[in-house]
């Protein structure tokens, strides 16, 4: 596998889990997928603010505001005025779960996974298949986290942790 097809693996893989996830009764505005972007660096970053979001996501700062209003109004973060500047504001996630947040977390992927793994002739892969992909992006979960992504490009640019260890 090379780099564009990782990349295009992962836009299909998002849109397989875009598809996975319960509808949103709200209908606010903004896509479900600025809104997980900035729910996963908000995991990965407590603390933050609207900016410093933008800055390590790449999305636009309006973007990011709108996502974190979603999140505030169905109860996943919360958000309190920075002490060095009472402008501005920090988010982070809610100390408890919300309603919705138990929601997505509860929806199996199984049907999805099923739809996305159809043949073109119409026929769906058995339940053997089905625990395969899942066992295998489980694996995938498990090793590649956010915070791989920080030291993938910390090697790329020959940072501090330049030199990758062997792992067995």
């Amino acid at each position: 596998m090379n780099g564009v097809e990782l990349f295009l693996l992962g836009r299909t893989l998002m849109k397989i889990g875009e598809q996975a996830m319960p509808p949103a009764a709200s209908g606010a505005p903004g896509s479900a997928r600025s809104v997980l972007v900035v729910l996963g660096d908000l995991l990965s970053h407590p603390g933050t603010t609207v900016g410093e979001i933008a800055a390590r996501t790449g999305l636009p700062q309006s973007q990011v505001s709108t996502a974190v209003a979603r999140l505030e109004q169905a109860g996943s973060v919360e958000t309190e005025p920075d002490p060095s500047d009472r402008r501005r504001r920090l988010v982070r996630p809610a100390a408890m779960p919300s309603a919705r947040v138990a929601e997505v977390r509860a929806t199996a992927i199984d049907d999805t996974l099923a739809a996305a793994l159809t043949g073109a002739d119409g026929v769906a892969p058995g339940p053997d298949t089905i625990r395969e992909v899942t066992q295998a992006l489980d694996l995938l979960a498990r090793r590649l986290t956010p915070s791989v992504v920080a030291r993938a490009r910390d090697l790329a640019s020959g940072g501090e942790h330049a030199t990758p260890k062997a792992t067995p």
